[in-house]
């Protein structure tokens, strides 16, 4: 039997979910192999703004795309 796939989007959904029909936050995370401070990040995101706020977020670059004229860009 083939290995299903699953979206970072639907493995929230289902941590969420699991977590609301009552199931300890620890167990859960570490079930998800993620972090609790992940699982409560993840669990107060979908409080505040519902599904939509569960897909992955842009993440900002390391590194600044633009300087301040008063600095020079680094050689």
């Amino acid at each position: 039997m083939p290995w299903k796939e699953r979206s970072v989007m639907d493995e929230r959904m289902r941590f969420v979910i699991r977590l609301k029909d009552g199931e300890a936050m620890a167990s859960l995370c570490r079930e998800f192999g993620i972090w609790r401070k992940t699982g409560y990040k993840i669990f107060e995101r979908y409080e505040q703004c519902g599904l939509e706020r569960l897909s992955d977020r842009a993440a900002r670059s390391a590194t600044p795309t633009s300087y301040p004229s008063r600095w020079k860009r680094p050689s």
